[in-house]
């Protein structure tokens, strides 16, 4: 029966003990070398989830960037979506090498070292037995040489002893003793024939009991090594591929993130969005008047108002003028239209020369030279006024650096975060007192002192956050009042209601018949406006509640409690121009003062 068990394993290849012992190391030296190479993987995923997670950290938008800004845009969200997506999807890479290295490499490396030490036990075992048959086998070798020795020594005596025998010449003692030393002889060999009987059946059985037990025994038991490393193995092949398709549903949950992400982009709302952040409130310009040249100018006329009805130009030639007032395309009223009642002025003759008087002092007797000299005057300035276009305005407190709309909601929202923060410390202030007055009724649950601190910092912080309230809510009162509506109708008074030009003395003159050679002027009349604007009486007079700093271009600094002359009324951007006493005007918030004009 065990013979019939040996033959249907490695038992029955006994004699193959060398091809057994290479097989099995062979098996050995695999598993070592699948450990590797799962450990290489998984520093190949461990490095790939790297480089993703730096990848999109490097794509991620700093806080308070441009970037990050532009978020409200679906196709800006939807980027950061992806980028979330993939941050989520190196996690899953992470997770397969942590799973691997933990499930295979430590579990083989651990199977694999009790391996090693079975296969040397029974390689142990088989070396000696197969030792102590080898020690059997020169026992047998040594006795079969005695017995064979013993033999011929037993031999010569008995011939010796039957020679002396048949000898006439030996005596009766020599023949004794010849027997007597052959019958010695015989029975030694008799006794190593007896010692070698015993030791060839004792070699004979170890040799049995080796090969048709003792081997078998320890190559089944390699044998079912062997069977057990390769299943050990299999299963390290399988958890190979499962591993990774555990984390396939979360994989492609991120996938379909991205895919979703793509399919949230919404083009239209991106329009609207960029609408709504960037919508300035100011009204659309108003159409330009036709000017008939063909009608006569009066000479006299256009002599001591040069330049007043000069050649239509675009919104980027008006840059260079008012240089140093913040330019808002829609903000001021256009001189380039002219109401009705100059177009029909235009058409009127106009009074004799002398009624306009003088001509201005900064003109002499040749305006048309002195309009030359400025040439170089104004072209550098004009130069200037486009580079300043894309500057960035100075980020105020007030927000006056923003449109009319965008400071509105700017001011509101800051309003909204003051009014939430106040809330929460007024919150707190209660909470503290109901505490303190706990306290005070059970003194046992703690010492309302103790409080005081606290409540005494809220109070504070309470007052700071009211008066920030109020210092905001102050700035924003003028532009909640203002809608589409009045913006609408004070464009169209800006642009259609009737004003009189200024000659650059500061006189009022009439228009009149154009002239030709009033066309060479008509490129310097900004410049001149600017001047006869500086000659403005002042319309008021205005108290600062503020600090203004100024820093933006074409305003001016302002301290709280300094009092300004007023030169020019908020036209509804939310600015008015002032002066002060050294001459130096500029514009500051309209909601900064508290303005008094002149009745």
């Amino acid at each position: 029966m065990q013979h019939d068990l040996a033959s249907q394993g490695w038992g029955s290849r006994v004699d193959q003990y060398d091809i057994i012992d290479k097989h099995t190391q062979s098996g050995l030296e695999l598993v070592e070398k699948y450990v590797k190479f799962v450990k290489e993987r998984t520093e190949i995923e461990q490095n790939y989830a790297k480089q993703l997670r730096n990848l999109t950290k490097k794509y991620n938008p700093k806080r308070g960037c441009k970037e990050e800004q532009e978020c409200r845009f679906s196709n800006h969200q939807s980027f950061l979506d992806i980028l979330n997506e993939m941050n989520d999807y190196a996690g899953q890479r992470e997770l397969i090498a942590e799973n691997m290295m933990m499930n295979i490499c430590i579990e083989l490396t651990k199977y694999l070292q009790e391996l090693k030490m079975e296969r040397k036990t029974h390689l142990s075992e088989a070396k000696k037995a197969q030792q102590s048959l080898e020690s059997t086998y020169k026992q047998l070798d040594s006795s079969k040489k005695r017995f064979e020795r013993e033999w011929r020594e037993a031999d010569k005596a008995a011939q010796y002893a039957e020679k002396t025998d048949q000898d006439i010449n030996a005596t009766k003692a020599d023949v004794e003793k010849a027997k007597q030393q052959a019958n010695m002889r015989t029975h030694i060999a008799e006794e190593c024939k007896n010692d070698y009987a015993a030791q060839l059946q004792k070699y004979n059985k170890e040799q049995s009991q080796f090969y048709f037990s003792d081997m078998p025994l320890i190559f089944n038991k390699l044998q079912d090594m062997d069977e057990r490393r390769v299943r050990k193995l299999a299963q390290g092949y399988v958890l190979f591929s499962d591993t990774e398709r555990h984390v396939m549903p979360i994989i492609g949950k991120c996938l379909e993130g991205v895919t979703k992400a793509g399919t949230n982009v919404n083009e239209r709302n991106d329009s609207i969005a960029l609408i709504e952040q960037y919508k300035s409130g100011f009204e659309r310009p108003g159409d330009l008047d036709f000017e008939d040249y063909s009608q006569g100018i009066n000479r006299a006329s256009s002599d001591s108002s040069l330049g007043t009805l000069g050649t239509p130009k675009g919104p980027l030639e008006l840059l260079g003028k008012n240089r140093s007032k913040p330019f808002w395309l829609f903000s001021k009223k256009s001189k380039l239209s002219p109401s009705p009642s100059s177009l029909t002025t235009l058409s009127t003759p106009p009074a004799p020369s002398p009624a306009n008087g003088p001509p201005s002092p900064k003109f002499g007797r040749d305006p048309l030279s002195y309009c030359l000299k400025e040439i170089n005057k104004t072209v550098k300035p004009r130069i200037s006024s486009f580079r300043t276009l894309g500057r960035t305005p100075t980020v105020t407190e007030d927000f006056g650096h923003l449109p009319p709309e965008q400071r509105r909601k700017r001011l509101q929202q800051k309003l909204d975060d003051i009014g939430k923060e106040l809330q929460k410390e007024v919150d707190q202030s209660a909470a503290l007192e109901k505490m303190k007055d706990v306290y005070e009724k059970n003194p046992q649950m703690g010492d309302p002192a103790s409080l005081s601190p606290q409540i005494n910092q809220t109070a504070q912080n309470v007052e700071r956050l009211r008066g920030e309230f109020n210092k905001y809510e102050v700035m924003d009162s003028p532009l909640l009042a203002t809608d589409a509506l009045s913006y609408s109708s004070h464009s169209f008074n800006n642009n259609g209601s009737t004003h009189e030009p200024y000659s650059p003395d500061g006189t009022h003159s009439e228009e009149g018949t154009p002239d030709p050679s009033q066309a060479i002027y008509a490129e310097f009349d900004d410049d001149f406006e600017e001047e006869e604007e500086e000659l403005v009486a002042p319309i008021g007079q205005c108290t600062a509640m503020y600090n203004f700093p100024g820093a933006s271009e074409g305003t001016i600094t302002m301290q709280e409690g300094e009092v300004l002359s007023v030169v020019e009324e908020d036209k509804g951007d939310g600015w008015t121009r002032v002066r002060r006493a050294n001459g130096n005007e500029g514009y500051i918030p309209t909601s900064y003062v508290s303005i008094s004009l002149s009745k």
